[in-house]
């Protein structure tokens, strides 16, 4: 082969490997976090999505609320997608995370749900009635409680109500505090609990058929996308979000939950 078509080959090589290489190469790859049940199911649609869009994504489950923030703030996770707005504010509060919401996910309707009972009015004097013992989803089952009658609140008390904040209990119920994750394995030991949507689901408890009371549809508590604050600029937030938000999303929410999650945007 002469000099001149040896050169030409090598070239031609050299631009055959780059047109292969390059896609790959330019790809972004980002790890989310998520917990079990719809939150993973969904991202896994969200992330067929973003592959054809140059994103690679890996969806990494957790089982309680706290390691997906923590997971994000030490770096091991690009973004995560679990926990409505009151929750996150309350973490950027408390824990000092430098992290900003960059979409509406789902909302999760909380549920009370109960193996003895068929309803609230069925509650003897000092039953005992499970809730999270995290400080936004204790307060959000807190005001389910008030909004069906159970109970009364202070006036003042806020997202963040207490047990301390409970100024009418007519049957002396005994609100007893507990991991969200822990509640649908521990409702033998109750005579009813509040229990967050994504864990109803994964225990295979349905709001719209299981529980005995769930709260209004409107209300503060959709889900939301979470970066730390240095990344929400980047492409690949946008991307995320995007698919996330696409009519192919929302059409696999209502065909696989059917009423028992409900898209936010």
């Amino acid at each position: 082969m002469k000099r001149r078509q040896l050169i030409q080959f090598i070239a031609g090589l050299g631009l055959a490997a780059g047109l292969v290489s390059a896609p790959a190469f330019a790809q972004d790859q980002i790890k989310m976090g998520v917990t079990a049940g719809p939150h993973a199911e969904i991202m896994e649609q969200v992330k067929k999505l973003l592959e054809k869009d140059g994103v690679q994504m890996k969806v990494i489950e957790f089982t309680d609320y706290i390691q997906p923030n923590a997971a994000l703030a030490a770096g091991d996770l690009d973004a995560n997608s679990y926990q409505h707005q009151p929750y996150l504010d309350a973490q950027i509060k408390d824990r000092g995370y430098k992290f900003v919401s960059v979409g509406s996910t789902i909302t999760f309707p909380m549920g009370v749900y109960s193996k003895k009972i068929k309803s609230l009015n069925d509650l003897k004097q000092g039953a005992r009635v499970g809730v999270p013992n995290d400080p936004t989803n204790g307060g959000r089952a807190l005001l389910v409680l008030q909004a069906k009658g159970v109970i009364k609140l202070k006036a003042d008390a806020g997202l963040k109500a207490t047990p301390l904040d409970i100024v009418e209990n007519p049957k002396k119920i005994k609100i007893v505090e507990l991991d969200a994750a822990q509640l649908p394995r521990s409702l033998d030991d109750f005579d009813a609990a509040v229990i967050n949507g994504n864990y109803a689901e994964s225990a295979g408890l349905s709001p719209t058929k299981d529980a005995i009371a769930v709260e209004a549809s409107t209300g503060p508590y959709a889900n939301v996308i979470a970066v730390r604050i240095a990344d929400k600029d980047k492409p690949w937030v946008a991307k995320l979000v995007k698919a996330y938000h696409s009519p192919e999303v929302k059409k696999f929410v209502l065909e696989k939950y059917k009423g028992s999650v409900i898209t936010s945007w």
